[in-house]
């Protein structure tokens, strides 16, 4: 089965980033529940481990939040090799997104 691997830099803290990757893999359940079949996901100290099912393909992998990265590694069919490029700039974006530190608000400008 073709390997997806890929690394997220970020400035959060392992405890930050894993909640906010926790958090975030609970939307994401919610909103594809229609979706996926046969999901199994369990957190371990720091790294999330993940299978399922959609589209009669299985995927399957693990992400680890280290104290400055976040490590994805995922197995994928050999029918999503054709969109691995896409997949990962995908994630990619949206974990990068979710790990970014949000801007400090600005203060109203005096008159």
């Amino acid at each position: 089965m073709p390997k997806l691997s890929l690394e997220v830099s970020h400035v959060l803290g392992q405890a930050e980033a894993a909640q906010r990757l926790k958090a975030k893999f609970a939307a994401v359940r919610a909103e594809y529940q229609s979706q996926v079949k046969g999901l199994r996901e369990e957190w371990l100290d720091h790294t999330f481990s993940f299978a399922f099912q959609t589209m009669g393909m299985a995927i399957s992998g693990t992400v680890a939040v280290e104290p400055e990265k976040v490590r994805l590694a995922a197995n994928l069919p050999f029918a999503a090799m054709l969109f691995k490029g896409t997949i990962e700039e995908r994630i990619r974006h949206e974990v990068g997104r979710l790990l970014a530190v949000p801007r400090a608000a600005t203060a109203p400008a005096e008159n």
